[in-house]
């Protein structure tokens, strides 16, 4: 026979002291808690009689409510009990709360809806991007519950995302991230209770990725490849050429450096992805690119941006419009660098991401001090720089084997 009770939840109060309400039903020896939706402190209740005490405000109300709420769920108990040989406590809470009825998928959207709301563009078409594949793969079920996405849905689910559609190790640590943040957020809302979250019992992994960099020969060849001057090909060139020597800038912050933003000696941004702000002296090259274009820029404001990509009529204060704007530049560039690549006979694969990579194994080489790389490529801890000194450590071994040859 399952046995119901109300206590306190001691782990989840308040900063006034104050704790919920919580229906227990023990069936087996499992528990299952189901929160009443009331926050009580201790003095007010009493522990014997589970009820609040008659200083609680609408004592006799909300009494009147926790006794219905017990008699209800040891009706539920009695009436399963006597139908089935079997009946679990989780059976008993689905049961009692409406089946358990609580849809991930409509959890999952709120939660895109949230974020394109704050101007996190990114994050929305990430989530969006992971929630379609989700759909796709329970057709044609439609909806997807809670007490449904246990842990052996995670395991069939990250077998249909390896085997199946085939995606990269970090491709299913990324999506499976997202539904593990979203559980979390349940539990923390009290939506779940923290033993149905099958992400304590699955570990997600992930795999090293190979950081591809450029030498100083194969930056020459890409910043001496003839290109005809003014096309969208000369500018991607130029900019990412400026990237490598420029502290790594990302393409975000490089699209949008604007007149103000450069004093004839630093480039002074706050950056998009980290909102860390940095000023970074230029180097010689770095200032010959921007002089070339403060040339074509004979007038020109303050205001204006300093490479033609976005434009100086459109306000990018939106940040969704700002989003779109930066990401349909970066994938344009990228699909130019790849041409450039082939055009220079570098064999290497070309994005800009690789322009970070090539100035912060470049300064490392040249002597330049861990915490300075860090500041000016804007990492937030200096454990993210720490894997460029593996490179040139590596390559410092490689070097070494002269001695055998």
């Amino acid at each position: 026979m399952a046995s119901v009770t109300l206590l306190l939840k001691e782990n989840k109060g308040n900063e006034k002291g104050e704790m919920p309400i919580y229906l227990r039903i023990i069936k087996g020896r499992k528990a299952k808690f189901i929160s009443l939706g009331y926050k009580v402190h201790p003095n007010l209740w009493d522990d014997t009689k589970q009820r609040v005490k008659k200083k609680y405000p609408n004592s006799g109300r909300v009494n009147a409510f926790l006794g219905q709420k017990v008699a209800e769920a040891e009706n539920v108990a009695v009436t399963l009990e006597t139908s089935k040989k079997f009946v679990s406590s989780k059976k008993i809470k689905q049961n009692i709360v409406g089946g358990g009825a609580i849809s991930f998928i409509k959890y999952m959207e709120q939660y895109k809806k949230e974020v394109y709301d704050k101007g996190q563009t990114g994050t929305h078409d990430k989530v969006n991007a992971v929630l379609l594949k989700l759909k796709e793969y329970i057709e044609p079920a439609k909806d997807l519950m809670f007490d449904e996405f246990d842990l052996q849905f995670v395991k069939e689910y990250d077998h249909y995302l390896r085997y199946e559609l085939k995606n990269r190790t970090n491709t299913i640590h990324s999506n499976l991230k997202i539904f593990r943040k979203l559980f979390n957020d349940a539990v923390r809302e009290e939506i779940i209770e923290p033993n149905d979250n099958p992400f304590l019992r699955f570990k997600l992994t992930t795999e090293k990725t190979i950081k591809e960099y450029l030498t100083e020969e194969e930056i020459k060849k890409i910043d001496e490849l003839p290109l005809t001057e003014g096309t969208v090909m000369f500018h991607h060139r130029n900019i990412y050429v400026f990237a490598c020597y420029a502290g790594g800038i990302r393409i975000s912050d490089i699209l949008q450096l604007r007149w103000q933003s450069f004093d004839g000696v630093h480039i002074n941004l706050t950056m998009q992805k980290t909102k860390e702000t940095v000023a970074i002296k230029l180097p010689k090259r770095a200032l010959e690119i921007i002089e070339q274009y403060a040339g074509y820029q004979t007038e020109r404001k303050n205001t204006d941006f300093i490479f033609p990509f976005l434009h100086n009529d459109v306000n990018y204060k939106d940040p969704n419009v700002l989003f779109r704007a930066v990401s349909s530049n970066t994938a344009y560039a990228n699909k130019n660098l790849k041409l450039i690549a082939t055009k220079a006979k570098v064999e290497k694969h070309l994005s800009f991401h690789t322009s970070r990579h090539t100035f912060a194994t470049r300064a490392l080489r040249k002597g330049m001090r861990i915490e300075y790389v860090s500041k000016l490529m804007g990492h937030t801890t200096i454990k993210t720089t720490q894997v460029y000194t593996k490179i040139v450590s590596a390559e410092l071994d490689k070097a070494m084997n002269i001695f055998d040859e």
